[in-house]
């Protein structure tokens, strides 16, 4: 009698995303559906080890259940910049991680090690454009920039129908382009970054210098946002500075590299209509050359899975 071995299980990506609030890893398909998720606080201002540690918590869930066996890559998508020759991180909002070897580290991991699985890095904005254009609102496109708005502001950039990194991992970093000449000292070390007006950071910031009270203990964006759509003016302006910072970036980008589409997501993005309705206003004031106006500003599509799809997708 000969014996039909079974077939080998599905192969699945590990994926990780970090970021200055969460770390988030899940197993994830070559259909982009995840599995065994799992999410940490981010010890943002803890020394560097701690925030690996969180990193190794994360893989230490995922490496105990049954699928482990199935995984082929380990994809890792971080807040920025990053170096991919040097396979590092210098995350503006963990300071902690300086020119962090993070490759080699997640590569160190046990389980990681134990299978000598590949591991694969990118900037978060670069895994979010790679989901977007993967399995979410920029799909079709072949020249769109893809933001993620959260707790800083990162893109991506698809150009001729591929992502496209850069050498160093960091084509389309807009949050770190200057859209106030003469704006606040940013941590980057220039002035007037985009991150420091249009972030949810930037966004309850302003909002808590101009006089918002918030009702409860939220002092977040988030909460920023509701108010704002109970009307209170102050909250209204602050998500208005927020959205023509935006546009400014977009609108400079869009002239540069001629875009399809603009896909917007991230946590503020979950504002909706309280960011979207300025971004469109500024955007006519901005985007003003032939080839540029009236552009196609989509809302992504999916929500805060988007860095682990996107993660995995480096590793397709």
């Amino acid at each position: 009698m000969t014996l039909t071995p079974p077939p080998a299980a599905t192969p699945l990506f590990a994926a990780v995303d970090i970021g200055g609030t969460k770390i988030a890893g899940a197993l994830v398909d070559g259909h982009g559906r995840l599995r065994h998720r799992h999410q940490l606080p981010t010890p943002a201002r803890e020394p560097g080890a701690t925030v690996l540690a969180v990193v190794h918590e994360v893989l230490d869930r995922l490496a105990a259940t049954a699928d482990w066996a199935a995984v082929t890559a380990v994809g890792i998508g971080s807040a920025g910049p990053v170096d991919l020759a040097a396979g590092t991180v210098s995350p503006v909002n963990i300071p902690g991680w300086l020119d962090f070897p993070l490759v080699t580290e997640v590569a160190a991991h046990p389980a990681v090690a134990a299978r000598r699985l590949p591991v694969r890095l990118a900037g978060d904005g670069v895994a979010m454009a790679a989901a977007e254009h993967w399995q979410g609102a920029a799909r079709d496109a072949a020249n769109a920039l893809c933001l993620v708005v959260s707790t800083g502001v990162g893109a991506g950039l698809v150009l001729d129908g591929t992502v496209r990194p850069g050498p160093s991992g960091n084509a389309g970093h807009l949050g770190h382009i200057s859209v106030d000449l003469d704006g606040e000292p940013c941590p980057c070390g220039s002035r007037g970054c985009l991150e420091g007006l249009a972030s949810g950071t930037a966004i309850a910031r302003r909002a808590l210098a101009e006089g918002w009270r918030p009702a409860g203990e939220d002092r977040s964006a988030r909460a920023v946002a509701v108010d704002a759509e109970a009307g209170d003016p102050v909250a209204l302006a602050s998500f208005d500075r927020a959205a023509q910072a935006l546009a400014a970036g977009i609108a400079a980008t869009a002239a540069l590299v001629d875009l399809d589409r603009v896909v917007v997501g991230g946590g503020v993005a979950t504002a909706g209509d309280v960011l979207f309705a300025p971004l469109a206003r500024h955007l006519d004031r901005y985007a003003t050359l032939s080839y540029i106006r009236g552009l196609d500003v989509r809302r992504a599509e999916l929500g805060t899975d988007a860095g682990l799809i996107g993660a995995a997708a480096l590793c397709r």
